[in-house]
């Protein structure tokens, strides 16, 4: 059994978060760990509530996991406090497993879920031990200082990011016009990984889904590029059958099927 570890928030809801991860996480046939950075108060259609987890309390379930069930992959969703990043950063430089950091700012109703010195943190701490980054557009402006209009500046914000020392950054497409197309830069060549673009209203927990069908795949061994295209079939899928629960932006279908 392949083991994946998802270090994140919680949603109440089902949609994003921890409880996101672990449902991709069994579609894709792997054993799920979760360690709890957050706590929400939010719906479908608000955010009423963000208390972070201690950092001391974060380590401790941390170094529970790794002590007795260690992961084949991991990934990080929201982390919260700038002591948070840190404390993950210092821990992930033992990692001897491919960490994913989803560098999440904000939930999907604007509500921040990382304060503002944390930024920085994951920028010049936690990003060196990133197997790989996925920001969407936002995100990858946050982190590279660069202002994304076209692809000529995507494909400079993902060299700057992977200056910052992640081995490759997958920038998300979602948030540009025409095709939702994926651009990763691995350090060797550019890949991209295109879906035609869906009318689609529930598409809460998109980023979360992402990242973690991504871990999973790394967690069954999966090359890089092939855990990133299957996870892109799978997510595609997940929004176009979304069940189209509650009543504002609501989750995905996360039993889609695995690629």
């Amino acid at each position: 059994m392949r083991v994946a570890l998802t270090i994140a928030g919680s949603d109440p809801s089902g949609g994003a978060g921890i409880q996101a991860d672990l449902k991709t996480f069994h579609q894709f046939g792997v054993y799920g760990e979760a360690v709890i950075t957050l706590l929400t108060v939010q719906n479908t259609r608000r955010v009423d509530r963000v208390e972070f987890v201690p950092c001391e309390l974060v380590l401790e379930q941390l170094n529970a996991v790794l002590e007795d069930i260690p992961p084949h992959a991991a990934k990080s969703g929201a982390l919260g406090s700038a002591e948070v990043v840190r404390a993950l950063a210092r821990a992930a430089a033992g990692f001897r497993f491919p960490l994913v950091v989803d560098p999440i700012l904000m939930s999907k109703h604007g509500q921040p879920l990382t304060a503002g010195e944390a930024v920085d943190a994951i920028r010049a701490e936690l990003l060196p031990h990133a197997a790989l980054v996925t920001p969407n557009v936002p995100e990858a402006e946050a982190l590279s200082g660069i202002a994304i209009s076209g692809p000529e500046e995507l494909r400079r914000a993902a060299e700057r990011i992977r200056e910052q020392g992640a081995r490759a950054v997958l920038i998300k497409g979602g948030h540009r016009e025409g095709p939702a197309t994926d651009v990763l830069l691995d350090g060797v060549e550019w890949r991209e990984f295109p879906a035609p673009r869906l009318e689609a209203r529930h598409t809460h927990g998109t980023g979360c889904t992402y990242s973690a069908a991504i871990t999973a795949g790394l967690a069954r061994g999966c090359a890089l590029a092939d855990a990133i295209a299957r996870a892109k079939q799978f997510i595609h899928e997940a929004i176009r059958t979304a069940p189209g629960l509650g009543h504002g932006c609501g989750p995905l279908n996360h039993h889609a099927g695995s690629a």
